[in-house]
């Protein structure tokens, strides 16, 4: 899940994030991914992905089309649950920001969020959108009207039919201006009167409508390719009104979900525990009984080699190890290229960040290809565009990158309306940390600034939740960030990088990039059904933001995780995503 679209963070593993989607291990949004350590061993998320993913087929369109979405499309059911003890399954996990689905802005959080509860539709091994708790739905002659056929069979944990009115009453709360959410404008923003009751100028959003008990019809203002996606993002879950109303602050110590397992037990810094809902309504049903996610401890690879832990992300002091083919551990390697990016956000709304040419010179000045290779050995792909190259149906190739040229980014400096650095503020690098030795990556991007441009950049930690915070702000406070954080698809689309961050008014835009010629090209993708004319407006999009310098892109995302022989179907998405009810473990 902002998204991510998420935030992640790069902490001990580089999990998801999505900010404001939840791609940040999220990124906030774009829910937003696993990552790569940075020589540290604190776990993050215990992701493959935060919204995780690995595309080979793209996911269905939002066709103008009437279409029906039978549930024997969706992914093939494992044999039934076990009743033999032992289908208990203990990974690493990191302290969510919330298990509330629709604040869930980054990956950590949505690890959890996304197994507790659903919405009315979701991705299958595929990425193929499939029915969810809708069984099926309909969509209007002009595209703006979806009208879905919920399951009759659908309980919430308690065993409380799931309605039609339980989703307006939670579209409607995720909407309120009261809620907070950072991703309600985002995922929901589409469907009519969503944000004026995000402006308080609204009781109701016009746009949910209850036929009957299990009919909901949803009207967007206008016809939009990937609206489908984006309820599969949390910020459209449902919700029981009156466990949220009872429980008050805390009510999501005791959420009552519908997702295909419960949370039975949370002690914050040292476990979250998951029991498998042994009423869960659709295939394939969870096998395991039990996800120990452990919060605290030391080495994970110790834990993992000692047998106290079933599956773990290999970081940067243990990569060439495992990867040695003469060491056991390598046949258990599992890697995945996920759906995410990391970068360094520059605020193009603060000094010396708010001239274009200074933005091109930081971009030139860090030669990015000799730090991937020296830090990560090798072993994450150099990111010189924007969008994933992991992302379905979608390729850039003749992307025209801000390469490593020193001598280049020293005449922009010169061309630009501060002439020298000595006329720069001072430059804070926010960075994720609880107040240690920085990363790797971190210490190499600092010395090659100073090495090549002269400039001093000072780097301040900051821990998740307030990393996050900061950057959700309506200003964001921070004036360069990021390293060690990045943002991971909430679903398999560009839109959910080049539209979600870089428009104008997306509140997932957290450098304040603003070009209203790139916003009119994302206004016509938004609705361009031709697959090939889609594609090439966003390769247009994804070309002008790199040449604007809005970012300083890093590396695209890969995960490397140890499994244990006995961990059977161990999926390992390149996103956030439902994953553990196609898991069991061998007797």
């Amino acid at each position: 899940m902002s998204k991510d679209s998420r935030w992640i963070p790069l902490i001990a593993v580089v999990l998801l994030v999505c900010l404001g989607a939840i791609c940040v291990l999220g990124v906030v949004g774009g829910t937003s991914f696993l990552g790569r350590l940075t020589g540290t061993e604190e776990a993050t998320s215990p992701e493959g992905g935060a919204r995780s993913s690995e595309p080979d087929a793209a996911p269905q369109a939002a066709t103008p089309e009437a279409a029906e979405s039978p549930e024997d499309e969706a992914e093939e059911a494992p044999p039934p649950a076990p009743s033999a003890d032992g289908q208990v399954l203990t990974v690493p996990g990191g302290d969510p920001p919330t298990l509330d689905p629709h604040l869930s802005g980054d990956a950590t959080s949505a690890e959890y969020v996304v197994e507790i509860f659903s919405g009315l539709v979701t991705f299958d091994r595929d990425l193929n959108i499939v029915p969810d708790l809708a069984e099926s739905w309909e969509v209007s002659d002009d595209g703006t009207v979806y009208t879905f056929h919920l399951r009759e069979d659908a309980r919430f944990h308690n065993g409380k039919p799931v309605r039609a009115q339980d989703f307006k009453w939670s579209i409607e709360r995720a909407c309120d201006f009261r809620t907070r959410s950072i991703t309600a404008d985002t995922y929901l923003g589409d469907v009519i009167g969503c944000r004026d009751r995000l402006r308080d100028n609204a009781d109701e959003v016009e746009g949910v409508q209850v036929i009957d008990d299990h009919t909901l019809e949803i009207t967007i203002d206008q016809p939009r390719v990937y609206f489908l996606s984006t309820l599969t993002y949390p910020t459209a879950y449902v919700l029981d009104q009156e466990n949220v109303e009872r429980g008050g602050r805390t009510w999501t110590d005791n959420p009552n979900g519908t997702g295909p397992f419960e949370l039975a037990e949370f002690r914050f810094g040292e476990i979250i525990a998951l029991e498998r809902n042994e009423d869960y309504y659709r295939e394939p049903m969870p096998q395991l009984e039990r996800i120990d996610f452990v919060l605290t401890g030391g080495s994970r690879m110790v834990m993992y080699e000692q047998g106290e832990l079933d599956m773990t992300p290999v970081g940067l002091n243990d990569i060439e190890r495992v990867t040695d083919p003469t060491n056991p551990l390598s046949e258990e390697l599992n890697s995945i290229d996920s759906m995410g990016i990391f970068y360094i956000g520059l605020n193009n709304n603060q000094p010396p960040f708010d001239d274009e040419k200074v933005r091109q010179a930081f971009n030139h000045a860090l030669d990015r290809q000799r730090i991937i290779d020296v830090v990560y050995k090798e072993t994450v792909p150099v990111a010189w565009g924007i969008v994933p190259p992991s992302m379905p149906d979608y390729e850039n190739p003749d992307l025209k990158p801000l390469e490593y040229d020193p001598d280049k980014a020293l005449e922009l400096i010169a061309e630009s309306k501060y002439g020298d650095v000595s006329e720069f503020p001072d430059i804070t690098f926010h960075v994720l940390g609880a107040g240690g030795a920085t990363g790797r990556i971190i210490e190499a991007i600092v010395a090659s600034y100073e090495e090549n441009l002269g400039v001093q950049v000072d780097v301040q930690q900051t821990d998740w939740a307030t990393f996050l915070g900061d950057l959700n702000r309506t200003e964001n406070p921070n004036q360069m960030w990021g390293g060690e954080a990045g943002w991971i698809a909430d679903y398999p689309d560009p839109h959910d990088f080049l539209d979600i961050l870089f428009r104008c008014d997306s509140t997932q835009n957290h450098t304040g990039y603003c070009n209203p010629e790139v916003d009119e090209l994302l206004d016509q993708a938004a609705v361009e059904y031709d697959e090939e004319k889609r594609e090439a407006l966003y390769r247009q999009v994804e070309q002008t933001v790199v040449e604007e310098a809005a970012w300083v892109p890093l590396f695209f995302g890969v995960d490397d995780w140890l499994i244990k022989p006995y961990v059977k179907d161990a999926y390992l998405p390149p996103m956030v995503i439902p994953k553990y009810q196609y898991y069991s473990v061998e007797p």
